[in-house]
């Protein structure tokens, strides 16, 4: 299911990362890469806040839907 799915405070592991290759690759360089725990932090107007590597990253929902966990 897409990072837009997941529940507020749950913490779920990355199982693939899709779009076009230049997204992937800035999604990767985010920290998002297969594997690697992220958890929701909070949801605002489709805007996602994601807790990654001891980091706070604001996504749209856009780029979420692209995140498979």
């Amino acid at each position: 299911m897409p990072l837009t799915m997941a529940r507020t405070g749950d913490t779920n592991s990355i199982k693939k990362v899709g779009g076009k290759d230049d997204v992937r690759r800035f999604l990767e360089s985010l920290g998002f890469v297969a594997g690697c725990p992220v958890t929701l932090i909070s949801s605002n107007q489709g805007n996602l806040i994601v807790g990654i590597k001891d980091s706070r990253i604001a996504i749209s929902k856009e780029m979420a839907n692209k995140i498979i966990i």
